[in-house]
């Protein structure tokens, strides 16, 4: 089934569902070609009632100066962070989860419908490849001790690191994803290789995509009020040539790029390749060969005309001076620099911490009440101790409810203030315009 996209987005990609819902349920490889399938965002908006009004653009002032949007009960903040899923794919994600939890091979931490989602649309909703991969993300995660990156690693080398390797997060598009910046053309390895390690770069490029899964993506999510889950992404390969692919930076090239497909498939959106020359197109064809068909098809390489492509996805107030649009973050000392975007909005990470928080005390109810079915077997030899136990049982569901009553508390609390600051903007706002009128009819009359 082919889908209809907007203009400027997507256009590139060929959209296809094939009879996915057979070859999914029966894992059996090799029967049909591999689909190009809709961005994943694409069944994931917010339901609106208002239709054919035009989407305003997000520029990053805005987007860190505007009140967060009142989004009434917790209900909705938990429809935007959520998204309303896909029937056919909630019903596939539904059987490979059966299946992972039936073998027991599903961790609580990582019975997510999204992380699942992701794994099946990478292998083309084939569960026998997707349990494969999915096993290899859960070894890694813990071999590499990815849960533990945020407390146990520091890249104290970040700024310096940056001035020789300018790269970062910057913005939003229009359709509110993040957008992410690298001027590999720009890169001195050997200075690189000075200040931090091979190692060290692959970690701190590992916390960053964790950081975009857990902050970034909520943030825009909250802040586009729809489901945000994939990155715009922009390569600069102006002066790139052979010598940008010494032996050590094609080990950071495989091995990141062996990260991204393997442990986070399906977070790229959309990959423009600009200012690209003879010298990158002769390179291009070589690297091509290491990525997916899928990866490619979201790639668009262009020359040094470049500019009018990207205005369609992106707004020029998100895009860097250096790339043609009208930002500098020059109190930050340059745009790569800022990591500017809805994720540096204190009230947005604010919302973020206190779901989070509300849904580790609502996790921790269900493992106390799986834990209190086990201890009740045990204790019914017992009167005594089965009385200790349900007292203690009752205390501690007590705590969690309280728990996640506070935290509702504090999300209605915040919506009920920004939702005052912001009938105080509008307040203001009209102030404003009254000021400009009397100001303006005192300027006719000046003249007069």
């Amino acid at each position: 089934m082919s889908t209809p996209t907007a203009k400027g987005e997507d256009r590139d990609i060929v959209i296809t569902r094939s009879d996915r819902k057979n070859a999914s349920s029966s894992g059996v490889k090799g029967l049909r070609t591999k689909s190009i399938h809709p961005p994943i965002e694409m069944h994931w908006d917010l339901p609106t009632t208002q239709k054919g009004k035009k989407k305003a653009s997000l520029s990053i002032k805005s987007l860190l100066s505007y009140p967060l949007m009142k989004f009434g009960r917790s209900k909705s903040l938990e429809m935007v962070l959520e998204g309303t899923h896909d029937p056919n794919d909630e019903q596939i994600v539904e059987a490979f989860r059966e299946m992972l939890s039936r073998e027991g091979l599903l961790p609580p931490k990582h019975n997510d419908y999204h992380t699942l989602l992701r794994f099946l649309r990478m292998n083309d909703f084939d569960m026998t490849i997707s349990k494969d991969m999915f096993l290899n993300y859960l070894k890694w995660r813990k071999e590499f001790r990815v849960d533990m990156i945020h407390k146990e690693f520091k890249f104290t080398e970040y700024t310096e690191v940056k001035k020789c390797y300018p790269h970062g997060y910057h913005g939003v598009d229009k359709c509110g994803r993040p957008v992410y910046i690298e001027r590999i053309g720009m890169i001195d390895i050997n200075k690189l290789w000075q200040i931090t390690t091979q190692e060290r770069l692959i970690k701190h490029h590992v916390s960053e995509q964790e950081k975009t899964l857990r902050v970034r993506y909520p943030a825009c999510s909250l802040a586009a009020k729809r489901h945000i889950a994939s990155t715009t992404s922009i390569l600069d390969v102006n002066g790139v040539g052979m010598s940008n692919f010494s032996k050590p930076a094609r080990y950071i090239f495989m091995e990141i790029q062996k990260i991204d497909s393997s442990y986070y498939p399906e977070t790229l959106n959309k990959l423009f390749i600009i200012n690209a020359g003879s010298g990158f197109k002769m390179l291009w064809k070589a690297v091509k060969a290491f990525l997916s068909e899928r990866t490619v098809a979201k790639i668009q390489v262009l020359g040094s005309n470049y500019l009018s492509v990207l205005l369609e996805a992106i707004d020029p107030s998100n895009l860097p001076t250096f790339l043609g649009g009208n930002c500098t973050c020059s109190e930050y000392g340059g745009c790569l620099m800022s990591d500017q975007g809805p994720w540096k909005n204190s009230e947005l990470l604010e919302m973020i911490q206190t779901t989070e928080e509300m849904d580790g005390a609502c996790e921790h109810n269900n493992v106390v009440s799986e834990g209190s079915l086990m201890s009740k077997t045990v204790e019914m030899q017992n009167k005594d101790d089965l009385s200790m136990s349900l007292a203690l049982e009752e205390t501690t569901r007590a705590r969690t409810s309280l728990s996640c009553r506070l935290a509702l508390q504090k999300i209605d609390w915040l919506e009920a203030s920004l939702g005052d600051i912001k009938n105080k903007i509008k307040t203001l706002e009209d102030a404003l315009q009254d000021t400009k009128m009397a100001l303006k009819e005192l300027a006719q009359h000046i003249e007069q």
